[in-house]
């Protein structure tokens, strides 16, 4: 029998990480896999799944599954649903060999419920004791023998921050376990949550020593950053930084790119014969690409700072902050996050409305999304910013070009709150929903965690670049080329193309609102991912202009044959207009239904033009015609 039993005891192949939301889990997760993981979607759901492969001091490569965030096993959100089905064996997933139960030391408390959930399951578990650092330096005293004998199960200190702070939890991983079999889950009732409270109770007086009647340093922090004045002020300034910082830090790496495209340009049309292929390498890959890619420095500036604030805890006290605020438009503080995630791409906020309960509150934020400022538009703000508005100082500290920006950021804030608003005086039976959040210790970001989430942000701008914006830009090359231009023609070749003959179509619908049939043009691509309508520019130009300008002559091109109120109007199109087709394409994921993408799409077509409109005419009227 004995023998039976060891034959059945292996060394666990699948392992997942299981953890409230805040408690250093994906932390733990990327200094195990390093640069060896990837994100998708589980199957049927957008929820987002990281896996990835450790190595264990024996050499055995593991597979690791992060989990989502879950605070208990009865799940309140989609996210927790797809926890609960992993590590109960109802999902398509394989149940894992091991849990790896992470709780944030510094908050047992709240941590302990989820871990007596999962050792219920019956499966072989690990409690990873997060954190166990900052809990030390708060002076809360964990005895971790008398933890692992009170739980049953082994209990690591890990510091997922650290180089080293998984050391022994690897070590660990080499240890046979018996096999996993999936559980007969069924959700607790009131009184079996009552009986796990007095569980973790009994649990912490025995295991765990906090200091009487401290003020910790969170709490202190709190009482500004959690002010109804100070605290705006705090958040204000924090963001305003942000934006000043985009256009203030980027203008170095940014001129190196710059230089750099045009010298490639320079080199490739001077060592290849005039031709086709030349025009396409030159005026269409390098032209294209190369305009885009020149923005990354910007984009890298902005998630900084927004991975900045979410790793040191701030993020959801800003919420909290907003909640009354966003209660006069409909809207909760649960709201700013996924909103706050926008900034960065539409697509993840969207998906990250999930964590809102109300239905008509999520679906007045999915509503909105789109009108935060991603990233994808940073290289439009960027191009029309630098070629219109002086490079100058204001008040003797602040960058104008970094004002401007900033501006276009609030006008965007401003104008999703109105709709949202709006919104509201259409809803019946409007309720407003209690915001109840997890505030998570304050700490110092983890430089670690903030380069591999820097890393993983160049690599997706630079597979874009690399796929969706470079086919375009191939396309949209090819249409400018063909069909040649007839005999005796004595204008640009492009004017005579697929693209010209489109531009000259759309420009009578658009030349309204001060776009010319180049802008025209660019729009159509735009629709894709909105930093084409940079490439698509950068090609159109350099098949259209004389001689031999390129890209790198875009901005002071545009500069020389546009109006300020073009650019103006341009610029108040990208704050509207829902040039995005993966976006949609996520409203429709989100509320499996067509209506509200049509919805979506109209509206913020409409208020495009009509902003644009009035912006074109009231600068006309001002003399920046």
């Amino acid at each position: 029998m004995a023998e039976g039993q060891a034959a059945a005891l292996q060394a666990p192949s699948r392992i997942a990480l299981l953890g409230n939301p805040n408690c250093g889990k994906t932390a733990l997760f990327n200094l195990l896999t390093g640069s060896r993981a990837k994100v998708a979607n589980y199957a049927g759901v957008t929820v987002e799944r990281k896996e990835g492969l450790l190595r264990t001091p024996s050499g055995r490569r593991v597979f690791l599954l992060d989990l989502p965030g879950a605070y208990s096993l009865n799940p309140l959100s989609a996210d927790e649903a797809v926890t609960r089905d992993v590590v109960t064996g109802k999902s398509t997933e394989a149940l894992p060999d091991l849990l790896v139960c992470v709780t944030d030391a510094t908050n047992l408390r709240l941590n302990l419920r989820l871990v007596l959930e999962a050792r219920a399951l019956g499966l072989p578990m690990v409690v990873a004791l997060n954190m166990s650092d900052m809990a030390r330096k708060q002076g809360i005293a964990v005895d971790r023998a008398a933890l692992e004998r009170e739980l049953g199960v082994p209990v690591i200190e890990t510091v997922g921050v650290s180089a080293d702070g998984a050391r022994d939890l690897l070590a660990a991983l080499d240890a046979p376990v018996a096999e996993a079999r999936a559980s007969t889950w069924t959700a607790p009732g009131f009184e079996d949550v009552l009986a796990t409270q007095r569980e973790v109770r009994r649990i912490l007086s025995i295991a765990v020593r906090e200091p009487a009647g401290s003020l910790d340093t969170s709490d202190r922090i709190d009482r500004v950053v959690l002010h109804p004045v100070w605290g705006m002020l705090v958040l204000a300034v924090a963001m305003f930084l942000m934006f000043q910082a985009v256009f203030s830090w980027a203008s170095v790496p940014m001129d190196a790119i710059d230089a750099g495209t045009a010298k490639l340009g320079e080199w490739v049309g001077a060592a290849m014969p005039d031709g086709l292929l030349r025009s396409l390498l030159v005026d269409g890959i390098i032209a294209g690409a190369g305009g885009v890619v020149i923005f990354l420095p910007q984009i890298l500036i902005l998630f900084l700072f927004i991975l900045a604030l979410e790793d040191s805890g701030y993020l959801p006290r800003a919420a909290f902050l907003l909640d009354r605020l966003m209660g006069t438009v409909g809207l909760s503080g649960r709201s700013f996050i996924p909103l706050l995630s926008s900034f960065a791409c539409a697509i993840p906020g969207v998906m990250a409305t999930r964590s809102i309960s109300n239905w008509r509150d999520r679906l007045v934020t999915i509503m909105i999304a789109p009108l935060m400022t991603c990233s994808a538009r940073l290289p439009v703000y960027a191009l029309l910013i630098a070629a219109f508005i002086p490079e100058r100082t204001v008040a003797g500290m602040f960058n104008l070009q970094g004002l401007v920006l900033f501006a276009l950021y609030v006008f965007g804030i401003v104008s999703a709150m109105a709709v949202a608003w709006v919104m509201k005086r259409f809803r019946s039976g409007n309720v407003q929903s209690p915001l109840m959040m997890e505030l998570p210790a304050y700490r110092w970001p983890s430089p670690r965690n903030l380069l591999m989430g820097l890393y993983e942000r160049a690599w997706i701008f630079l597979r874009r670049v690399g796929t969706i914006i470079l086919s375009l830009t191939v396309v949209l090359w090819f249409l400018s080329t063909f069909p040649s231009p007839p005999e005796g023609a004595t204008g640009p070749a492009i004017e005579y193309s697929l693209a010209g003959m489109l531009g000259r179509g759309l420009e009578y619908i658009f030349a309204p609102i001060g776009f010319n049939w180049q802008i025209s043009i660019a729009l159509v691509p735009g629709m894709a991912a909105r930093e084409v309508a940079v490439s698509a520019l950068g090609t159109v130009y350099a098949l259209s202009a004389a001689g031999d300008d390129v890209a790198g002559q875009l901005q002071p091109l545009i500069a020389q044959t546009w109006s300020l109120a073009t650019a103006l109007s341009l610029l108040v199109w990208f704050v509207f207009a829902p040039q995005c087709l993966s976006t949609l394409a996520a409203v429709k994921r989100e509320t499996n239904s067509w209506r509200y993408v049509w919805i979506m799409a109209g509206y913020l077509f409409a208020l495009a033009y009509v902003a644009c409109f009035i912006t074109y005419r009231i600068a006309l009227a001002m003399g920046a015609g």
